[in-house]
């Protein structure tokens, strides 16, 4: 269970990088492997089956960018991919990213992303305000699997989620 909080505290890190607008991946199953640069952190390991219209959702709900206030948000077009450069807050902590996105939306990508926080929990094995590198591999496998549906999430301990569920379950805001 406390790997599981781990990787939800280091997924929010990633909001800068996966809730902007960039293209919509292909239709199908997506295997994510994310490899966290000088932490005694094995790869982390998710599948992700995602159609058009839960694309943009998906990476909301496990960007974080629900619940983020970003100040800046700048993503740029470049030969190879994309850049994105973002400063985000989420509670008492705020991230400052630089991402660097290549590949295909089709077939594969990579991100690599340096970031710094301020404030939030202390992260086992990072020094406060050091930045720190992550490196997120996707690829496409194919179609999704038989039982899968779009918007559902499986963790490398088989935990499946679905964000359409998980959209329903949020409280709606305070007006």
């Amino acid at each position: 269970m406390r790997r599981l909080a781990l990787i939800g505290i280091l997924t929010l890190s990633l909001g800068p990088a996966l809730a902007l607008d960039l293209p919509t991946r292909k239709a199908g199953q997506w295997e994510l492997t994310m490899t966290f640069e000088g932490r005694k952190l094995p790869p982390q390991v998710m599948k992700q089956c995602t159609d058009a219209s839960t694309d943009k959702l998906m990476n909301a709900n496990f960007g974080g960018s629900n619940e983020m206030a970003c100040s800046k948000q700048e993503v740029t077009k470049t030969g190879a991919g994309y850049t994105i450069d973002a400063v985000c807050t989420f509670g008492d902590m705020t991230t400052t990213s630089h991402s660097v996105v290549s590949g295909s939306f089709d077939s594969a990508y990579k991100i690599e992303m340096t970031s710094t926080r301020k404030g939030g929990p202390q992260l086992p094995g990072v020094t406060p305000g050091a930045a720190t590198r992550m490196t997120i591999d996707a690829k496409w496998l194919g179609a999704c699997a038989a039982g899968q549906k779009p918007g559902d999430v499986t963790m490398a301990n088989g935990m499946t989620m679905n964000v359409l569920d998980l959209q329903k379950a949020r409280p709606l805001p305070a007006r």
